[in-house]
C-alpha cells in the first residue's frame, strides 16, 4: 500500500476525534522548520480570524478494541493501514514546506498493547522532532492504559497531550467501551497537570465525549465537564454529535447526528468558563436536559425572570454577564464607561451590545426599552424563538454583469 492510500485511510479514520485544539503554545524555532510561538497554533481559526491546519491523521486504525461507537473497533470489516514513523514524519515536512499545515495532531488505535502503540507514538514525534528539526506544533492523543514513564516522554515531546473521557459515567463506558476504564484516562490527566510547564504539554490537555450514543443527559454531560475542568485543569473539553457509523443492539437508532444538542453543550460550557454560571444555575435534576429552542443563557434568563431587569447603571460585572446579548467584551465596556458617564441604550450599541436580545432585560437610568408592560416571560419567549429562527435567503448567485 502507497503513502497516499494510508493518508486517505487514517486521515478519514481520524476525523471523528473532536478534541484537535491547539492553542496556547510557547514553543519556539531553534534553527529548525516551524513555530508554534511567533503567532500561535490555534484550533481552526486564530483570534483574529486567521484559519490554522493541521494535519490530523492516525497512526493506524488497527485496533484490539471493540468500543461499539467507533468506526476502527476490531469487529468492523474495514480497509486497515498504519503508518511507519517515517512516513508520518514525510507528510508532516512536505505539507508544512508546501503551506498546507502549521502542524500535526497524532492519534491512534491500540496495536498490541497501550505501551507498544505510546511507544510508536514517543518514536514517530522524537523522530519528527530531533531528525528533521520540526519545532511546530504537535498535539497528540495519549493511549489509555499505557504506563506513567511513557506518558511523561509523550509530554516532552508535544504542545498538547490529550486523553478522550468518550462517555460521561462509568456505567455508560462499560456498556459500549468495556475495553476502557476511565480510571486509566484519569491517570493520564492527573499525570499531565501534575507535570505540566513550558518543558511538558505547555499547551495544556483537552478531552472529548460522545453526545448523544447513551442515555446521559445534558446535566449528566455538564457535571462531568464542571469537575474535569475544576479537578485536571483542563483547557477544553469537546463535545462530539454520536455519528450513527455502526450497527449495534446497544446503540440507538439515530438517523442524523444531534447537532443542535452538541451545539448548545458548547454554548453553556463557554457560560462555565467565562461567564461565572454553575451548572445548577443551566440544568437540575428535574430539569435535565437544555432546551433545543432557546441558547442556555436565555432560557436561564426566562427561567429566573425575578431577578430581571438589570439596571446597566449599577448592576455588577457578574449580573451583566447573566444577560443574554451582553457577552465579556460589552460587560467590561460597561463597567469601565459607567465610571465616566450615565450610559443609555444608544451607548449600549456603540459597546456592543445585542439590543434586540438584552432589550427584555435591562433598564437604563431606570427606565425600560420595551412597554413595561410586555415584560412577561410569554411574550419574551416568543420573541426570543421567534429571533432565533434563520431567516430564508436568496441563494442564487448576483450577476456580475446586471
Amino acid at each position: 500500500m502507497d503513502i497516499k492510500e494510508k493518508l486517505r485511510i487514517l486521515a478519514d479514520s481520524a476525523k471523528y476525534d473532536a478534541s484537535c485544539s491547539s492553542s496556547g503554545s510557547t514553543r519556539k524555532n531553534e534553527n529548525g522548520l516551524g513555530n508554534a510561538s511567533v503567532s500561535g497554533i490555534c484550533h481552526s481559526f486564530a483570534s483574529d480570524g486567521r484559519c490554522i491546519s493541521l494535519l490530523k491523521i492516525l497512526l493506524t486504525n488497527c485496533c484490539i478494541f471493540d468500543c461499539k461507537y467507533c468506526l476502527n473497533r476490531k469487529s468492523n470489516n474495514i480497509k486497515r493501514a498504519i503508518f511507519t514513523p517515517e512516513e508520518v514524519c514525510e507528510l508532516t515536512i512536505n505539507f508544512y514546506r508546501r503551506n498546507y499545515i502549521e502542524g500535526l495532531f497524532l492519534s491512534s488505535g491500540i496495536i498490541k498493547s497501550p505501551d507498544y502503540t505510546m511507544e510508536l507514538l514517543i518514536k514517530t514525534i522524537s523522530l519528527l522532532r530531533f531528525k528533521y528539526n520540526f519545532h511546530g506544533y504537535i498535539h497528540a492523543k495519549s493511549i489509555p492504559g499505557a504506563s506513567e514513564v511513557l506518558v511523561k516522554k509523550l509530554g516532552k515531546l508535544v504542545d498538547r497531550l490529550s486523553a478522550n473521557i468518550e462517555l460521561p459515567t462509568k456505567e455508560s463506558l462499560k456498556l459500549l467501551a468495556p475495553n476502557k476504564d476511565s480510571d486509566k484516562v484519569a491517570n493520564i490527566m492527573s499525570c499531565v497537570k501534575n507535570n505540566r510547564s513550558k518543558y511538558f504539554a505547555p499547551a495544556g490537555q483537552s478531552t472529548q465525549m460522545i453526545i448523544g450514543a447513551t442515555s446521559d443527559t445534558d446535566y449528566d454531560i455538564m457535571v462531568k465537564s464542571a469537575n474535569l475542568y475544576k479537578t485536571y485543569d483542563l483547557k477544553r473539553v469537546f463535545y462530539s454529535a454520536y455519528i450513527p457509523v455502526n450497527q449495534d443492539k446497544l446503540l440507538p437508532s439515530l438517523k442524523t447526528p444531534p447537532l443542535k444538542r452538541e451545539n448548545r453543550l458548547y454554548q453553556a460550557d463557554w457560560l462555565l468558563r467565562y461567564y461565572n454560571f454553575k451548572v445548577d444555575d443551566l440544568l437540575s435534576s428535574t430539569n435535565p436536559n437544555f432546551n433545543l429552542l432557546l441558547d442556555p443563557k436565555a432560557d436561564y434568563a426566562l427561567r429566573h425572570l425575578n431577578e430581571f431587569p438589570k439596571e446597566i447603571n449599577e448592576a455588577s460585572y457578574y449580573d451583566l454577564l447573566k444577560v443574554p446579548g451582553i457577552g465579556v467584551t460589552s460587560a467590561k465596556r460597561i463597567i469601565k464607561s459607567r465610571q465616566v458617564f450615565k450610559i443609555n441604550f444608544n451607548d449600549l450599541k456603540k459597546m456592543g451590545v445585542v439590543i434586540k436580545r438584552a432589550q427584555y432585560f435591562i433598564t437604563c437610568n431606570h427606565r425600560y426599552f420595551i412597554n413595561p408592560s410586555l415584560f412577561n416571560q410569554k411574550f419574551i419567549e416568543s420573541n426570543l424563538v421567534l429571533e432565533s429562527k434563520p431567516t430564508s435567503v436568496n441563494s442564487n448567485q448576483l450577476s456580475l454583469f446586471s
